[in-house]
């Protein structure tokens, strides 16, 4: 009756054994380390940078546990703070010779001490939020009104651009505010100019007016429309700031839109503030330019004569120089998106972007002028540029739909894309709220939550072993059960801990316990009732486990409702809670049943079980234990 077949305790021990091992990285706490990372959007990272970072160790005669390629980044761990600083100067010297042209970012950093046999299973340590690891909080602001006003410059472009090809004459386009106002002279061409602009430009109201001997065509952006560009620039922003953070390195940033126009950046382990807003701060300028192929340029790009005039030398992404003309063709406004692909013929990886229609018209008149020659398509940052790509023009390009080809690889085509997608913000921003939260504020934090969790664990061990005798202590386990998962899971997700989320734990213990209290009371109401041992056991799991059901489906609903609606501190809560309800679940039903299957189920005689005191009615006679 009470026997668990040998598979049930195979995935119980499957489960102790992948818990503990996911939750044990935790223990080792962080070491001191160096994180080196891109400082170029076009430059990246790879393995061949660790021998130049063990080398700059060597001769600064710092040791270093170990120096290893991760991800995007180059990260050297060291045994104190001491050697992490001598460090940090040493690979800065030897990687950014120039400190005002710094190719690399040199970041101090922490990472997990776990062993290599913990890492190579990917056992990672949860990473911390910002309340308990330290870093600094912004509250970013996006200019709406911006993000219009581009909106309806390029709409302003467009309609000049629709006019112009039907040869429908105007008196002037204008802007005024978010609003788009065509001029003419007579009525016949502004109704026909009607016409065409609401076919077309379906995101803008069209309304006609009379100012004197003219007539106007005014052209409002509608409501859903200025919605979708207002949404689009959070989203756009949101996208830019997280490529400018990860090229820093910053363990597990926050960055999520927060109402309709704010955006939250956290960063975790920064204490500089200044540095801080420097980085999210950086925004990239797209530029198409030709490039100059003359003898005198092929000179200038070997170093053996000046550069022309009119021209700039700028470095390609394998570092070879390359002259490009000073006359900027297209800038970053005119591009609209860019996604990677493939040629239909060649089937090598391409980007393929796409242009506005003033974007497309100049590119069309530029590529059909320039046949056999090279265009540079440039990026811009804190005043220095690089060239991303410089394609050869194999024919004339219309319809606003461009491709890039040539020799790239997939990862390639994708950071290319990523680039020219998202390289500046949609629109710009402005803090408006800022702070800093130290390290030792959030050690101390790490230590009032721990401390939470381990007394309120120990003052409900000691309460269900005293009351309920052994079932307590089957119940104790099935407690430390469920909190190894919790804890593994969330290692596994790396899912951010909070202090709402350590708060989260300490509340899932209590609420984990009332499904076994709710068991061992049903089986001394078997037992009550004149149940026989056995058949009391069976029965209280059997018949709790729907009011377990019930109480966990209600608090899983009103997590998920926190989990979808909050944001920030509450979400952090929400995802422990959600977990820690799955995980008491399985801990509180399955793996004590478990350990009461494996204690008492083999006995066949069972004349009693230590639950502590069962009382039954006075005619029955006094209580029984």
């Amino acid at each position: 009756m009470n026997r668990y077949p040998l598979w049930k305790y195979a995935i119980l021990v499957i489960a102790l054994l992948v818990g503990a091992t996911y939750t044990l990285p935790n223990l080792f706490g962080e070491a001191p380390a160096v994180q080196v990372s891109s400082g170029r959007s076009t430059l990246k990272v790879d393995s061949t940078l660790v021998p130049r970072v063990e080398r700059a160790l060597s001769r600064a005669g710092v040791g270093a546990d170990f120096v290893q390629f991760e991800g995007n980044s180059v990260k050297a761990r060291f045994t104190g703070t001491d050697d992490q600083i001598k460090a940090k100067d040493a690979i800065a010297k030897e990687l950014n010779p120039d400190p005002a042209d710094a190719s690399y970012i040199v970041a101090l950093n922490l990472v997990s001490r776990s062993p290599s046999w913990l890492t190579a299973v990917h056992a990672l340590p949860m990473s911390l939020g910002l309340d308990l690891r330290g870093g600094v909080h912004f509250l970013m602001q996006v200019d709406m009104k911006s993000a219009l006003t581009k909106k309806a410059e390029s709409l302003a472009g467009d309609v000049r651009l629709m006019l112009r090809d039907q040869s429908l004459r105007h008196a002037g386009i204008t802007r005024d505010g978010d609003a788009v106002v065509v001029r003419f002279r007579d009525q016949a061409t502004l109704t026909a100019s009607r016409k065409l602009l609401e076919g077309e430009l379906r995101d803008l109201q069209w309304a006609e007016s009379q100012d004197g001997a003219e007539f106007k065509l005014s052209g409002l952006l509608r409501a859903e429309a200025a919605r979708r560009v207002q949404d689009a620039a959070v989203k756009q922003n949101i996208t830019t700031l997280h490529n400018r953070v990860n090229e820093l390195g910053v363990s597990e940033p926050v960055i999520q839109q927060q109402g309709a126009d704010r955006v939250v950046v956290q960063l975790p382990g920064v204490q500089d503030t200044a540095k801080a807003k420097d980085i999210i701060g950086r925004t990239a300028t797209l530029e198409v330019r030709m490039v100059d192929e003359s003898l005198e340029a092929g000179a200038a790009a070997e170093g053996s004569g000046p550069v022309p005039f009119g021209t700039e030398r700028y470095t390609e992404r394998n570092s070879r120089p390359l002259i490009v003309k000073r006359q900027v063709i297209l800038t970053g406004e005119n591009l609209t998106d860019a996604q990677t692909g493939f040629d239909s013929q060649t089937q090598e990886p391409t980007v393929n972007l796409t242009l506005d229609a003033k974007g497309a018209r100049i590119f069309r008149d530029v590529t059909r002028e320039n046949v056999g020659k090279r265009m540079a398509i440039l990026l811009f940052e804190k005043g220095k540029g690089e060239v991303i790509t410089a394609p050869v023009i194999r024919a004339e390009i219309g319809g606003g739909r461009v491709q890039i080809s040539g020799r790239m690889t997939s990862t390639e085509a994708a950071d290319t894309a990523l680039l020219l997608r998202s390289g500046s913000l949609a629109a710009p921003m402005e803090i408006i709220e800022e702070r800093t939260i130290g390290p030792s504020l959030g050690a101390e934090n790490i230590s009032k939550g721990f401390d939470s969790v381990l007394y309120g664990f120990a003052a409900i061990a000691v309460f269900m072993c005293a009351y309920y005798m052994l079932f307590g202590a089957i119940s104790t386990l099935a407690l430390a059960f469920n909190l190894l998962l919790l804890v593994s899971v969330l290692s596994m997700l790396q899912a951010s801990l909070t202090l709402p989320g350590m708060a989260a734990i300490a509340l899932t213990l209590g609420m984990a316990i009332d499904a076994n209290v709710l068991i061992n009371e049903r089986v001394r109401e078997e037992l009550r009732n004149g149940s026989s041992p056995q058949s009391a056991i069976h029965n209280g799991y059997e018949r709790a486990f729907t009011t377990i059901l019930d109480s966990n489906v209600t608090t899983l609903i009103a997590g998920l409702s926190l989990l979808a609606f909050g944001s920030g501190p509450v979400r952090g809560f929400a995802v422990v809670h959600c977990l820690g309800i799955l995980t008491s679940m399985f801990s509180a039903v399955v793996f004590s049943r478990g350990l009461v299957n494996l204690w008492y189920g083999r006995q066949k005689k069972l004349k009693g079980v230590s639950i502590g005191q069962v009382w039954q009615p006075a005619a029955e006679g006094g209580p029984r234990a």
